[in-house]
């Protein structure tokens, strides 16, 4: 089966009544988890998004908190899932904004752990592909923004 263009779908929702439309949204959800997640915020989180930021990097904080740090490979593994899940949370939002706040925490609780950096490559790598990201968000903001914003950057460099 083919999968309709965005247009197509955007036609045939216009047309749809409001109860099928309900009963379309419920039926997508019950699919896949992301799904329900992606509903969830916009029906309850998307119109105060400080309070969606700061319950984002709790569960973030949780997971660093929970970091097996023992071993290197572990902690790689933990940083990693850590960026699906902020990867996922910005994604869900979509602005640049949210993008860069869970970044820039990403990063100084990187940071906060202790673990020397430059002394293991791949961390390394994982810790300067977000900051060019976090630039790469900033890059589209309002000038103003930008300046806060790389102030920021500027404290997180290695």
């Amino acid at each position: 089966m083919k999968a309709a263009t965005i247009n197509e779908l955007k036609q045939e929702l216009q047309e749809i009544q409001p109860g099928k439309l309900v009963e379309l949204c419920i039926r997508l959800a019950r699919f896949k988890k992301e799904n329900k997640e992606l509903l969830t915020y916009l029906l309850f989180e998307a119109h105060d998004t400080a309070a969606y930021i700061e319950s984002v990097k709790q569960e973030m904080q949780d997971q660093f908190e929970e970091m097996n740090k023992s071993n290197v490979y572990f902690v790689k593994k933990t940083l990693r899932k850590i960026l699906r899940t902020a990867g996922k949370y910005a994604r869900y939002s979509g602005l640049a904004t949210v993008e860069i706040e869970l970044l820039t925490f990403f990063c100084r609780e990187m940071k906060a752990l202790n673990i020397p950096l430059n002394k293991n490559q791949v961390l390394l790598n994982i810790y300067n592909n977000q900051l060019k990201k976090i630039t790469k968000a900033i890059s589209t903001l309002h000038e103003d923004l930008q300046y806060d914003y790389q102030r920021e950057i500027n404290k997180l460099t290695v």
